[in-house]
């Protein structure tokens, strides 16, 4: 079942929609087109918002987590989405090492690693897992509340290769996306292919090359099928020096903020627009909603208190923030059960696999969501992403925003592939 929806301004959604799904030829031949020239990541998650005027990627995750909180319905999906996957980056795979992260305590996560394994073990692999804890050093059972059990296993290196005792894996794949940095037991792996590549990681990756990419990747569908390119892309500006703690840094912040906003306010009125624009400062490195403000004015960046400075400084794994991402903030008009919410697009390589949708019911519809407090309720794709067509002048058609939810985010995840391929090192070049 798809969970009830509500959302205000469904008048400018629905011209939104009808639009891609009037183009789809030419937005199906548009995808196929660049994935020949783009390799996809393995795996990745979008996290969306819909404003109804606007419907733009926020986040782009390339070691999803949540893998347990799609709907089960689509596991076909999935499986046979990592069939191609595999066959592409290891042909004659068999075996693969699965390494995730640390988080043995959060049972909600280990329980998506558990899933990851299962649709792999469905492809035909072998699957084990093996752990970056020291102290784990014998393998180790974790029930979970599934009733699944999870091995977690002590890895073994040797000069060019990664396994466990008695494994040796014709793949890696990480879902633990190196917030501490690149551990050595992961370095000079030349002999196995790592997936996604070790500088998809946090400790190489930015956000802010990332929207650069998907600014390109706007701009060219855009004009393809002929919208402003604005409706499905942030405006954004980075910070590059900021010391949150020492104050430092602040005369940038408060300039980049005022430029976006002032971006904002223009189609704001372009658009006719009775809304207030915001930016999100987040960390331009880094992920789990950690170092993330809502800023609606660029006085409020100089004027934060100590609590404020705390939250900002750090994001996960204690890192310090010197860089930061000031993001145009995209209402979400998108409602479950009166609580505010939005999607989170799933994909293995090129296909959309599924998704759910991120609710809060503490927070209000210019706040990030990612944050504790919130849930999760699966989507379901039941009309394939571009079901009902509009053109069949059905007036008892439902609204059809999976389609455009799929789109954007095949777009967001061409511009992780392009974001990749930028960003390579040359040690790393084929």
């Amino acid at each position: 079942m798809v969970p009830h929806l509500t959302t205000a301004l469904s008048g400018p959604l629905l011209e939104l929609e009808r639009r891609f799904l009037a183009a789809s030829p030419q937005i199906e031949h548009w995808l196929r087109g660049q994935w020949q020239e783009y390799t996809p990541p393995f795996y990745s998650s979008c996290d969306l918002r819909n404003s109804g005027f606007k419907l733009a990627p926020v986040d782009t995750n390339l070691f999803p987590g949540g893998f347990n909180n799609l709907n089960p319905a689509f596991l076909p999906l999935c499986i046979q989405a990592a069939m191609t996957a595999i066959e592409k980056f290891c042909p004659d795979a068999r075996s693969l090492l699965l390494i995730p992260e640390n988080h043995t305590r959060n049972t909600f996560y280990l329980q998506n690693v558990a899933q990851i394994a299962a649709i792999l073990k469905q492809t035909g692999l072998t699957v084990r897992i093996g752990t970056l804890l020291p102290e784990i050093d014998k393998p180790t059972p974790i029930d979970l509340p599934d009733g699944r059990q999870l091995l977690l296993e002590p890895l073994v290196r040797t000069p060019h290769r990664l396994g466990l005792d008695g494994f040796d894996p014709c793949a890696i794949l990480l879902n633990n996306d190196l917030s501490a940095g690149i551990p050595a037991i992961l370095q000079g792996l030349h002999e196995q292919v790592i997936l996604p590549p070790l500088h998809a990681g946090w400790a190489v990756r930015r956000k802010s090359n990332h929207f650069a990419a998907y600014d390109q990747v706007a701009n060219d569908f855009a004009r393809a099928i002929g919208i402003d390119p604005w409706r499905i892309n942030p405006a954004f500006s980075v910070c590059r020096a900021v010391n949150f703690h020492e104050r430092q840094g602040e005369e940038c912040l408060a300039a980049n903020v005022a430029a976006v906003l002032d971006i904002v306010r223009e189609k704001y009125r372009e658009y006719d627009i009775d809304e207030t624009p915001y930016v999100v400062v987040k960390a331009d490195a880094g992920t789990y909603g950690m170092g993330v403000m809502t800023v609606r004015d660029a006085d409020e960046v100089i004027a934060l208190n100590r609590k404020q400075r705390n939250k900002m400084s750090v994001v996960k794994e204690g890192l310090e923030v010197s860089e930061v991402l000031i993001q145009e903030g995209v209402h979400s008009f998108e409602t479950l059960n009166d609580a505010v919410a939005e999607p989170v697009i799933y994909m293995i390589d090129r296909y959309v696999v599924g998704g759910f949708y991120r609710v809060h019911t503490g927070r209000g519809k210019d706040e990030n969501l990612n944050a504790p407090g919130m849930h999760f309720e699966p989507l379901a794709f039941e009309t394939g992403c571009n079901l009902p067509d509009y053109g069949s002048n059905n007036p008892d058609a439902p609204p059809n925003r999976f389609y455009a939810y799929g789109v954007v985010g095949r777009l967001a995840c061409l511009a992780a592939a392009v974001e990749l391929a930028r960003t390579t090192p040359p040690a790393d070049e084929d």
